[in-house]
């Protein structure tokens, strides 16, 4: 039996389907999403799905006239131009055309470099997600964002490129390496400190329900992160206004990734990087004590990661200044006035950063 939850907008974002046992049923749900011009595929996938998107493409070899394979490295190895040329030359070399489409199959990496090959290849071709990892179910699969890295930092290379449909199976969580699905997690928490307090709520309450895939208390929280973030993203495609706020935690925590050379994971880097503007928010007078202390104990409790080494501030403030979300060199945070509450911290004074920074180095 196919349970599912359908999450539309106005926008031009595509529907987001919420369920159980979607994967096996793509040959009825694609046709809905891609209209009935589409007579090519390509499906996008990480080496260590190969067996579901074969399965996958078997489904919808009666569908199309060619349904092709293509896969690609794991994880930050994946968001390379290189490999995107690689997508290029299979649908040079098959006649792709602006009919046909992109399916995408794996993690954040994957939607995130389909996507921009899906905005790239004729100057735009349809592109459907399956994610199958928590983090790119609630955030990198939904709200158009797509990019690669380049030597000088994370997804400074992209386009804004809503998806056609994002197919959310929460079956597919299920040999998920346990570390993985947490550090995924902490984009649904972050939802919970700049929106709605009932994730922060669910997970204080039992931890191991909240981050069990089989739990109605997960799938709850998941529904509410993607919805905030689908109706955020609709509002504001291009990051102009309210989608800002999604960047909570991601500045210092961009940069943390930069530092680890990728090898740590996002959710991990932005676990840092949520206490991090916690503290700063705290010195600034703008977050009371429990609440600051509410986001390391979060933390704790879910065995994320809520420090970081004292030396490398250096280097963390320099690769800040570098990045897409600075103005300038003028860095902006977004903090909390109150949980539920974001704001913008622009231009802080670096004694300020740097006494923060203190809160959480080891």
């Amino acid at each position: 039996m196919t349970d599912y939850l359908t999450l539309e907008t106005e926008g031009d974002h595509g529907p987001v389907l919420v369920g159980r046992g979607l994967i096996t049923k793509l040959d009825e749900i694609l046709p809905e999403l891609l209209g009935d011009k589409v007579e090519q595929l390509l499906i996008v996938h990480q080496p260590t799905l190969g067996a579901i998107s074969e399965d996958v493409r078997a489904l919808l070899a009666p569908k199309y006239r060619r349904v092709l394979m293509a896969e690609v490295p794991d994880a930050e190895s994946a968001k390379r131009v290189q490999v995107a040329e690689f997508l290029w030359q299979i649908m040079g070399q098959s006649d792709f055309t602006r009919s046909d489409a992109i399916l995408a199959i794996g993690g954040g990496a994957v939607t995130d470099l389909a996507g921009w090959t899906a905005a790239s290849w004729l100057r735009g071709v349809k592109v459907v997600h399956v994610p199958t990892t928590v983090l790119a179910m609630v955030d990198a699969s939904i709200g158009g964002k797509t990019g690669v890295n380049t030597n000088e930092g994370k997804n400074l290379v992209g386009a804004f490129y809503p998806p056609a449909g994002v197919v959310v199976d929460l079956d597919s969580l299920a040999a998920l390496p346990r570390n993985e699905l947490v550090t995924g997690f902490t984009e649904a928490l972050k939802v919970g400190f700049i929106h709605d307090h009932e994730i922060l709520d669910l997970i204080e309450a039992d931890p191991q329900k909240a981050t069990d895939p089989n739990s109605e208390e997960f799938r709850r929280i998941l529904e509410i992160a993607i919805r905030y973030k689908l109706q955020v993203t609709s509002d504001d495609l291009t990051e102009q206004g309210g989608r800002e706020m999604l960047n909570y935690g991601h500045t210092l925590g961009h940069a943390i990734e930069h530092s680890e050379r990728y090898q740590w994971r996002h959710g991990a880097a932005v676990a840092v990087g949520m206490r991090f503007v916690a503290e700063l928010a705290r010195l600034s007078g703008r977050l009371t004590d429990e609440e600051a202390d509410r986001h390391t104990r979060i933390l704790e409790l879910l065995g994320l990661p809520t420090q970081y080494p004292a030396g490398r501030w250096p280097t963390l403030l320099s690769t800040m200044k570098r990045d897409k979300k600075a103005r300038g060199a003028m860095l902006r945070f977004v903090v909390l006035d109150a949980i539920g509450k974001p704001a913008i911290m622009q231009a802080p004074d670096e004694s300020l950063l740097f006494a923060a920074y203190q809160e959480i180095a080891s």
